[in-house]
């Protein structure tokens, strides 16, 4: 086992984050990596920015990730997507939803949201791969599901078996959110290939 990587979450509260980061790490143990995570969810309540970090390979000793070191980013956000660019490095891979939440100062109108936010991460060498997974919930009849859509899209970035996600999803999620959340995680991966 030679892979190791650091994955960083970032999004808006309420968005399922920290579920999908909970997946992803209990994925990769289940795969026989060790795996550490860390979560930042102080204003979710409020619609503030909620972040995870999470390490994995043959031993790993800390969750969190220095700047510059983040192999992939999974933004639930474009903006959030901009925001935590310093953790990134050229060849970094963002996974990118491209809804658009807008913050307080945009919604009341004392800001506008920035035009090609995207942008200035592929001038940077950072790989985007953009996944309106909103859509992709909505066509499964459960927008709750954003999150699945999300891990199944960052799935074909990592090095494991996508049955081994099915496997987690089946085991950490509610029954009754169970099949939806399997179709999500199946058409993410199908809309990041």
């Amino acid at each position: 086992m030679e892979k190791q990587g650091n994955i960083l979450f970032s999004g808006v509260g309420g968005q399922g984050i920290l579920l999908a980061s909970e997946i992803t790490a209990y994925s990769l143990l289940a795969a026989g990596f060790d795996a550490k995570k860390s979560e930042v969810h102080g204003m979710a309540q409020r619609g503030g920015s909620v972040t995870a970090q999470l390490r994995y390979g043959s031993k790993v000793y800390s969750p969190l990730i220095e700047p510059g070191c983040a192999d992939i980013m999974v933004a639930f956000e474009m903006m959030e997507a901009a925001r935590y660019m310093p953790y990134l490095h050229r060849g970094s891979k963002v996974v990118v939803n491209t809804q658009q939440i807008l913050p307080p100062s945009v919604a009341t109108g004392q800001a506008t949201y920035p035009e090609n936010v995207l942008d200035t991460l592929v001038d940077n060498d950072i790989e985007v791969v953009k996944v309106d997974a909103l859509d992709v919930a909505r066509e499964l009849g459960e927008v709750r599901t954003v999150n699945m859509v999300m891990v199944g899209a960052t799935s074909a970035f990592l090095p494991i078996d996508p049955s081994v996600c099915t496997e987690v999803i089946e085991k950490r999620v509610p029954e009754r959110f169970r099949e939806v959340n399997l179709q999500a995680f199946a058409a993410g991966r199908k809309a990041s290939e």
